[in-house]
C-alpha cells in the first residue's frame, strides 16, 4: 500500500529582474523566493492498483514522485510505501520499487543494452537465476531480442524506452512509478509499452502510478485518476468520472483543458 498524509513540499528559488541593477540588488540581499510544489497532499493507493496521476507542467507530480522514490525529502508529512519509508530505508525501499522517467535514462550510454542489464542486476543483488527468468519474460514481451546487443546511443526513441521499462522491472519490483513512459514515442511503441504494462499489473499484481499528459494512456491503463493542481489534491476519482467532466472524450487536448479550467489551474 502507498499512503501519503499531509505531505508538503517548498523549493527555495533565486528570482530576479531583467538588468545588472537587479542582478546587484540580488547579491547584496541575498534574497530567496519561496515556491510550494506540494500543499498537504493526502492519498492512499491499495497494491495492485494502476492510477493515472494528471495535471499541468508545475502542479507537482514530479516532485510527489520523487519523494514516492525516496529522492527527496519532504518539509513536512508522512509517506509511506509498502511499510517503509522510502526517504529513511532507501536501500530496502528501492530494492522493491521500479521508476521509468520518460526523459531520463538508467542505461549506461555507451555499452550494449544486455552490460546494462546485468550492472544493475549486480546493484539490485538479484540471483542469477530470477535474473534470467525475468529477462527472458520481459525480452519476449517487449520485443527486445535484437536490441540487446546494441549501445543505447544507438537506439531509437521508442526502443530505449521498451529497454527502459524492462531495465525498471528487472528486479521483479512491487510497485512502478512511470513518469511519462511514451513520451515522443510512435503509436506502435504505445501499443507495445501499454500491452506490456496492463500484463504486469494483470499476471504479478505490481501496483503501478502513471504520471502523464497522455490522456489515451490513462484510459487504456487505470481505472482511478488522481488530479493535481498547484501541489494539492483537486480529484479523486474513476476514469468514468473523469470522462464525463471532460465531455466523454479525454484524448483531446481541448477537453483536457478544460477540465483543468474547470479546476482553475
Amino acid at each position: 500500500m502507498i499512503e501519503m498524509k499531509e505531505i508538503s513540499k517548498t523549493y527555495r528559488v533565486r528570482r530576479r529582474e531583467a538588468g545588472l541593477g537587479s542582478a546587484l540588488k540580488r547579491m547584496v540581499s541575498g534574497g530567496w523566493d519561496a515556491v510550494p510544489a506540494l500543499q498537504c497532499l493526502s492519498f492512499t493507493i491499495p497494491d495492485g492498483q494502476m492510477v493515472g496521476y494528471i495535471g499541468p507542467n508545475g502542479a507537482g507530480k514530479s516532485t510527489t514522485i520523487k519523494i514516492l522514490s525516496g529522492i527527496l525529502r519532504p518539509d513536512s508529512g508522512s509517506c509511506i510505501v509498502d511499510d517503509l519509508v522510502p526517504w529513511e530505508d532507501r536501500k530496502a525501499h528501492v530494492a522493491r520499487l521500479g521508476v521509468v522517467f520518460g526523459q531520463r535514462s538508467q542505461l549506461w550510454w555507451d555499452v550494449p543494452v544486455m552490460d546494462s542489464y546485468r550492472l544493475l542486476r549486480d546493484i539490485y543483488r538479484v540471483p542469477e537465476e530470477r535474473f534470467r527468468e525475468n529477462l527472458d519474460r520481459l525480452t519476449e514481451l517487449l520485443d527486445l531480442e535484437d536490441l540487446l546487443r546494441t549501445p543505447a546511443r544507438m537506439l531509437s526513441l521508442g526502443q530505449r524506452m521498451r529497454c527502459e521499462v524492462a531495465a525498471a522491472l528487472l528486479h521483479s519490483p512491487k510497485v512502478l512509478f512511470l513518469d511519462e513512459p511514451t513520451i515522443g514515442l510512435d503509436a506502435v511503441s504505445k501499443l507495445k509499452v501499454r500491452d506490456f504494462i496492463r500484463e504486469e499489473n494483470r499476471t504479478r499484481g505490481t501496483t503501478v502510478i502513471l504520471t502523464t499528459h497522455d490522456m489515451q494512456d490513462v484510459e487504456a491503463l487505470c481505472s482511478r485518476v488522481l488530479l493535481i493542481g498547484k501541489g494539492q489534491l483537486l480529484l479523486d476519482g474513476t476514469t468514468e468520472e473523469i470522462r464525463a467532466m471532460a465531455g466523454e472524450n479525454l484524448s483531446t487536448e481541448e477537453s483536457v483543458a478544460d477540465l483543468y479550467r474547470r479546476f482553475g489551474i
